[in-house]
């Protein structure tokens, strides 16, 4: 099922540099590896973006089609990786990584040198004080590792998704793919907060995107609705 259809207790329209703009979730099936992305944003998205919209895509399901997640079991952590998780502070809209299997594929993605740096600055600054060090330093390929929760939609409540590769080009594509004046941002974001990882917009077009998105309007459970239309009133 698709359509306009707003997520719990998130609006749908939120006014930004004087100009209001429609935040409209896209429902889909859940998507799953061997998916093909731009399948899915041909049966759910193009029929429903116009000129001058912008579809941002979730990072996830990016990813996912990617190839880029793994089940519990077919991770072993480390006995690295279960030492460092433990030292993670776990906040309310996910597990980071904080917990072995999630740390493990950090360790693998950025490096165990940088990862290792990384903990060590965060927890000399932390007794100052500062948050934040670790993501800051172990960088975005971290920061976008996603570990299952409660609310996570199954099968991904038993999984771990790492961040999409060339998430650039992949909005560049799906621009492409839908063939009229819509721009395309590939998105990270959460209930504390977000980032654009690659899209068609300029720097000042992302940073806009940012504050447009700061409420999660797609949600953070079990909503289905990994795609979204930004659209000006």
């Amino acid at each position: 099922m698709s359509g306009e259809l707003p997520n719990d207790g998130k609006a749908l329209t939120v006014t930004i540099e004087g100009t209001t703009f429609a935040r409209i979730p896209i429902r889909t099936r859940v998507v799953m590896p061997g998916d093909s992305l731009d399948e899915v944003i041909a049966e759910y998205a193009a029929d429903q973006v116009t000129d001058g919209d912008l579809l941002f895509i979730t990072e996830k399901i990016v990813a996912i089609t990617q190839g880029r997640s793994y089940t519990l079991d077919e991770i072993r952590p480390r006995r690295l990786a279960r030492f460092l998780s433990k030292y993670v502070t776990k906040t309310s809209y996910g597990i980071g990584l904080g917990m072995p299997e999630t740390m493990e594929m950090a360790l693998r993605e950025c490096g165990t040198p940088r990862i290792l740096f990384a903990a060590a600055i965060s927890a000399m600054t932390k007794a100052f004080g500062r948050r934040g060090d670790f993501y800051r330093i172990a960088g975005d390929k971290a920061r976008a590792i996603d570990g299952p929760t409660n609310g996570t939609i199954p099968p991904y409540d038993r999984a771990v998704v790492l961040g999409p590769t060339r998430p650039a080009e992949v909005a560049a594509r799906i621009k492409s793919l839908l063939g009229r004046n819509v721009q395309v941002a590939v998105v990270d974001i959460n209930d504390i907060g977000g980032n654009i990882l690659g899209s068609t917009l300029d720097r000042a077009g992302e940073r806009r995107l940012v504050r447009i998105l700061a409420d999660n309007p797609l949600g953070q459970g079990r909503e289905s609705t990994p795609l979204g239309i930004i659209r000006a009133a």
